[in-house]
């Protein structure tokens, strides 16, 4: 598994999780190195918006996200995925796929996926996300069910 962070100003590096991830391992290897900083060089308007995954509701981050002060977007539970990051994750998968021949172990695999990530242009990641109104409108719309998004 891979996590990484997108926003109309920057990406965080793609960071490789090994094993399971718990809400401290979300917390000390993903929020505190990677997402406070790169919200904090957004600004104070910046919004986390994660999912409702057990690590990201965890006690644990949830305290921590209130001391460090994180501005996060709350989801409703059972709520359509509506995370630009879903289609930033289709991008890099198409990228990898082009790629022939394809990654021979983990590490090309890994280095590959890097290497995809830091190459997905700003415009289409501004595009996601600048999408996001449009795709609430539309799930409001079909009652929660599928959107053309």
């Amino acid at each position: 598994m891979v996590w990484g962070g997108i926003s109309t100003r920057l990406k965080t590096p793609l960071y490789h999780v090994v094993g399971n991830l718990t809400g401290v391992r979300y917390q000390n290897e993903i929020l505190q190195p990677l997402v406070v900083p790169a919200l904090q060089a957004i600004g104070p308007r910046a919004i986390l918006q994660d999912d409702n995954a057990p690590p990201h509701r965890s006690a644990a981050v949830n305290t921590f996200i209130q001391q460090v002060r994180v501005n996060r977007m709350l989801w409703p539970a059972n709520s359509p995925d509506l995370n630009p990051i879903e289609h930033m994750w289709d991008e890099l998968c198409r990228r990898v796929q082009q790629h022939h021949p394809p990654p021979a172990n983990l590490g090309q695999l890994l280095q590959l996926l890097q290497q995809e990530w830091n190459g997905v242009p700003r415009a289409f990641i501004c595009n996601l996300i600048h999408s996001m109104h449009q795709r609430c409108v539309e799930c409001l719309a079909h009652n929660g069910g599928h959107t053309r998004y």
